[in-house]
C-alpha cells in the first residue's frame, strides 16, 4: 500500500499505487483539483481539445472531458482520504466497489497508467464513453501485440463499424482507434 510513500517495483520503478476514482457534485472541477494538489496529492483529469468560436473567432482550448470526475492517487488510507475530502467545502464521493459495499473502489496503477496513455490529448481517433456506454459494448478481453498501442490491454469492441481498443475505469470509459490484427486474445 502507497501510505505517504511511493511505492515501486523493486528496481523497476513502475509507481504501484492504485487510484481513486471521485464523483464531483458541483462544477469546480479547477478549484477541486487544486485543492487535491494543495493537500500533495496527485490528480488527473481527462481532457480533450475543443475548439470554440467567440465574436467571430475560433479558438482551440484544451477541456476536460467530464466536469464532475477526477482521478486522485491513493497515497493514505481510505480514513486518510475521507478526512481529505470532509476538510473540503466541496461536495464529494469517491465511487466505491459496490452499492452495499463501503470500500473505495480501487484502479490498478498499472490499469490507470494504460487510462492515462490513451486520454492523451494529441491522440487522433478517440472516443470517450460513459460508465453506461462502455459497459454495454460488447467484446473480449485482448492485448495489442503490434503498432504503436502495443502493450495495452482492453476490450476491442466495435463502434460505427471501426476497432477500437477500450479501456474503462469507474465513472468513463477511453476507446482507441486500432487494427483487430494487431490484437490477441488475452486467455
Amino acid at each position: 500500500m502507497c501510505h505517504g510513500i511511493m511505492m515501486q517495483e523493486h528496481n523497476s520503478g513502475i509507481d504501484t499505487c492504485p487510484w481513486y476514482a471521485v464523483r464531483l457534485f458541483s462544477l469546480k472541477l479547477k478549484e477541486v483539483e487544486a485543492y487535491f494538489m494543495s493537500k500533495g496529492m496527485e490528480t488527473f483529469v481527462p481532457r480533450q481539445w475543443v475548439d470554440y468560436e467567440k465574436n467571430g473567432r475560433v479558438f482551440h482550448e484544451l477541456r476536460p472531458v467530464v466536469h464532475n470526475l477526477i482521478f486522485v492517487k491513493k497515497t493514505n488510507t481510505d480514513q486518510e482520504m475521507t478526512k481529505v475530502m470532509m476538510e473540503s467545502s466541496f461536495k464529494m464521493s469517491v465511487i466505491k466497489k459496490n452499492t452495499a459495499d463501503r470500500a473505495y473502489y480501487e484502479i490498478p496503477a498499472r490499469e490507470m497508467h494504460e487510462f492515462k496513455l490513451m486520454c492523451n490529448p494529441e491522440v487522433e481517433l478517440r472516443q470517450y464513453l460513459s460508465e453506461q456506454e462502455a459497459r454495454m459494448k460488447p467484446g473480449a478481453e485482448v492485448l495489442v501485440k503490434f503498432g504503436p498501442l502495443k502493450g495495452l490491454t482492453g476490450r476491442l469492441v466495435r463502434i460505427s463499424k471501426k476497432y477500437y481498443l477500450l479501456k474503462e475505469v469507474p465513472g468513463m470509459g477511453v476507446a482507441l482507434k486500432v487494427s483487430r490484427w494487431c490484437c490477441v486474445s488475452k486467455k
